[in-house]
Parts: C-alpha cells; sequence; structure tokens
C-alpha cells in the first residue's frame, strides 16, 4: 500500500514537472535556431550553446566568484528570515511599533539600491560585510509583512482554546499562533529567497572585490556577451536550489501543505 502511494506521488509529480521540460526545451531550440539561422551577432545574444561551451570553459573562475556570492547570499537570507519574523512579530504585538516603524520599514523597500549601495561602500568598504548586509536589508520586508498577516489571520478561537487551558499569552503566541501561521510566514520566506542571490549579485555589481556581480562586470566590460549569461544561468540555479531548499524545510517543520487541510470541510 505504501509503495503504490509513492509510485502515485512520483507519476503525479511527473505530470507537473512534464510540461514545463517540454516548455524550457521548446524555448532553448527556438532560441538556438534564432541565433544559428538569423546569424545574430555573439555580442549582441549568445545562443545556449554558447553560453554552455563558455561556462564550462570558464567554471575555474566562474566556481570561486560563486562561492562569494552563495555566501552573502546565504548569510544574508538568513539574517532576513530571523529579523523578519522577529519585526513581524514585533509590529503584531505593539501598535505603537506597528504605527511607528511599520511606515518606515515600507520606506526602505522603496528605495533602489542603487541609492543606498554608496552609502554602505562608505561603512563597510568593499567588504563582504556589507553586501550580506544589504541582502538582509532587502530581503526581510516580505517576511515581515506575511509574518504580520499570517499572525492577523490566525482565527481567535485558538487563542481562547490555548489560553482557557491555562497557557500564557506569549506561551500562546509562540507555540499556537505562530505555528498557525507559519504556512503563511513560509509565503514571506519564498518571495525574499527568489531575489536573495540577484540582489547579492547587484550590490558586488556597484562595489565589490568580487563575485558574480565582479564577474558580470568584467565580462561588459570585454563584450563577452556569453559570460553575462554564464554568471546569469549560475544566479537562477543557485536561486532555484536555495528555493528547493525552502521547500524541503517547509515540509520537514511542518508537514504536507494539505496536512493542514480540515478533514470535515467537504462534510
Amino acid at each position: 500500500m505504501a509503495k503504490a502511494h509513492v509510485q502515485h506521488k512520483l507519476l503525479d509529480m511527473m505530470k507537473r514537472r512534464i510540461p514545463t521540460v517540454i516548455a524550457v526545451v521548446l524555448l532553448l531550440a527556438v532560441w538556438e535556431a534564432w541565433v544559428r539561422i538569423g546569424h545574430v551577432p555573439s555580442t549582441m545574444i549568445a545562443s545556449p550553446s554558447e553560453i554552455a561551451q563558455a561556462t564550462v570553459e570558464t567554471w575555474p573562475t566562474l566556481w570561486p566568484a560563486t562561492q562569494v556570492t552563495l555566501l552573502e547570499g546565504t548569510v544574508g537570507f538568513l539574517l532576513a528570515v530571523a529579523c523578519g519574523i522577529l519585526i513581524g512579530i514585533l509590529l503584531y504585538c505593539s501598535r505603537i511599533a506597528n504605527a511607528a516603524l511599520f511606515p518606515l520599514l515600507s520606506a526602505a523597500q522603496t528605495m533602489p539600491l542603487i541609492s543606498i549601495a554608496p552609502l554602505f561602500l562608505i561603512w563597510f568598504g568593499f567588504e563582504i560585510s556589507g553586501k550580506i548586509v544589504i541582502v538582509a536589508v532587502f530581503g526581510l520586508f516580505p517576511i515581515a509583512v506575511q509574518t504580520i498577516r499570517g499572525l492577523e489571520a490566525v482565527p481567535q478561537f485558538y487563542s481562547d482554546v490555548a489560553l482557557t487551558c491555562g497557557a500564557t499569552r506569549t506561551w500562546t503566541l509562540w507555540h499556537v499562533k505562530l505555528r498557525v501561521a507559519a504556512r503563511q510566514i513560509y509565503g514571506g520566506i519564498r518571495v525574499s529567497a527568489a531575489y536573495i542571490f540577484a540582489t547579492a549579485a547587484t550590490a558586488e555589481y556597484l562595489g565589490a572585490r568580487k563575485g558574480l556581480g565582479i564577474w558580470l562586470q568584467a565580462a561588459y566590460n570585454s563584450f563577452r556577451t556569453p559570460l553575462i549569461f554564464s554568471a546569469t544561468l549560475v544566479i537562477i540555479v543557485i536561486t532555484g536550489i536555495l528555493m528547493c531548499l525552502v521547500n524541503l524545510s517547509e515540509r520537514l517543520l511542518l508537514g504536507p501543505a494539505d496536512a493542514d487541510a480540515d478533514p470535515d470541510a467537504d462534510q
């Protein structure tokens, strides 16, 4: 029975993924044909085969740059998750803090990275720590917002039951409300994860010693378009890996998404 259930799950997953694979293959085929048949200059746009070849040839230098961006993005993302959840809880618990800080938090997210990156260069120089702080600042907003919204959406009866059973308000917040709001909080975490490494690379591009941003800058300055696509491909891949890890952590901590469904909802 268990084996049949696993096979059903795998088959269902394959059915969901096959359209995506077919779409990607068709896109790459059309892209390759367009560049080759149209004789498009490689300085304008590179074909998928040229990008793959450039990635393989430059991997000994591309990988060290990737490691720097990975470090900045990963540490900054973890800080964003921790700070975003804590700020969200603070703004949920205190109306005064919400009224005072939420507009400032929102305003901070509207500022373009290029306008505040010089300040971080002045404060932190070209060191990795400055890029980590930038990533954390730009990554915590969706997590904080979804934490607030998730906690506000928790039905009141959850708290009533816990308090009736003798729990304190603090215990109810951390062990009941946050658990119920966790799915929505993970939604904010996924939004943040989607652009973490792109933010890190952009911050490097504006001022750093090494990383994918510097790699992109060097490729642009030398008009080596395939290398620009190689760095972009790496950013997409590591972002996809991070998204998979976020989904895996959600499944391990909270179980499958359908585990929270009300079994009596259809009755």
